[in-house]
């Protein structure tokens, strides 16, 4: 992704992925089914990335039917998962397809990356009219409100943080941006009051007492703390972790699996594994940055902001300091959803580095 390389960081993408094949191999003590199906998922994304750069996404991503018509399609596809979806967790967010899970919503994020580059590229300078931000915010609104029916509300946090990003991304209107903090915060309340059911307030309430409910609802977050707090610098080994290879910390081939992985490779693989990612994150700004044009600068900055917003959200909850809401750390928790959608958006971003280099 720098000037002089045609192509993604394959050795850092790889090496993140070799990270999280190591601790999915060390969580699947008992079945490491779950493990071959992971590493089918990592192959289809690795092929999404090589091949799909090759896609002229700049003549697809310029088609009115393309952007709106996968919108829709994952409108129909979430509200089809209220309806009729599998329930995972107490959650109604996924559909089967040929005996396959997923997860629809992450396809509206990707909808909206291509969506609101393409708005704001066109109306940057404006964006923070009246019209052109109601409109910006239906665009994220509606199928965040249909995800918290599932009820999803870490997905339906991402999608709103999209369309927030978009927004800084384009100038700050400050009497509007207060504004807008404003109606953010009566939402909260009345989402608070009306729509929350009782065990995300608990999970609200537990992140800021942890020590009402240690062996409920905190369980989690303190099995998580546990894992990290112990491991030391070097960590407690391979297939060593205690809290994890007892199965004190749930979830954690998907929403802990930071701190499984701490566990076992302590500070220091910790460590590694951030500046990895970030690494990563970089390197797609950068690209960004250096794009041609504005609407494949805001995909790429888009794509920055998909995977930060999901890296925050996923760590700041194993270290407790943000509620846990079930988002993944992409790359490492087990699932395809995420993992496809992730290949998707790396596979645009190395068009677009292609592109600016030819």
């Amino acid at each position: 992704m720098i000037s002089g390389s045609r192509h993604l960081d394959w050795g850092i993408i790889g090496g993140l992925v070799i990270i999280s094949m190591a601790s999915l191999v060390s969580l699947a003590s008992a079945n490491i089914d779950f493990f071959w199906r992971q590493l089918i998922w990592y192959g289809i994304g690795f092929s999404i990335i090589l091949f799909g750069s090759s896609f002229d996404w700049r003549w697809i991503g310029s088609q009115r039917w393309f952007r709106y018509g996968l919108y829709w399609v994952s409108l129909l596809f979430i509200i089809y998962s209220n309806l009729q979806g599998g329930t995972v967790r107490g959650v109604k967010s996924w559909i089967s397809i040929a005996g396959v899970q997923f997860e629809p919503g992450e396809l509206v994020k990707l909808a909206l990356i291509f969506i609101f580059a393409d708005f704001f590229a066109r109306r940057h300078i404006h964006a923070w009219q009246a019209k052109n931000l109601l409109l910006s915010f239906f665009y994220a609104a509606i199928p965040a409100a249909l995800i918290a029916i599932h009820p999803d509300m870490g997905s339906a946090f991402i999608v709103m943080s999209l369309w927030f990003g978009y927004m800084l991304m384009s100038g700050v209107h400050l009497k509007r941006f207060l504004l807008g903090v404003g109606v953010l915060f009566c939402g909260a309340v009345l989402m608070w009051s009306f729509f929350l059911k009782p065990y995300q307030k608990a999970r609200i309430s537990s992140f800021i007492s942890p020590e009402r409910d240690p062996l409920g609802i905190s369980y989690n977050v303190i099995q998580a703390k546990v894992a990290i707090g112990s491991a030391g610098f070097w960590g407690k080994g391979f297939k060593m972790g205690t809290q994890t290879q007892l199965h004190f910390l749930p979830e954690s081939k998907t929403d802990f699996i930071f701190a499984a992985f701490v566990e076992e490779w302590g500070l220091f693989g910790g460590a590694v594994l951030l500046l990895t990612f970030l690494f990563i994150v970089y390197r797609v700004i950068l690209i960004g940055q250096r794009a041609r044009d504005n609407y494949f600068k805001l995909i790429s900055l888009g794509g920055g902001l998909f995977f930060i917003v999901h890296f925050f959200v996923n760590v700041g909850s194993n270290l407790g300091l943000l509620p846990v809401t079930g988002v993944t750390f992409p790359f490492m928790s087990f699932g395809g959803s995420n993992l496809l959608t992730s290949s998707i958006i790396l596979s645009v971003i190395q068009h677009i580095k292609l592109e600016s280099s030819a």
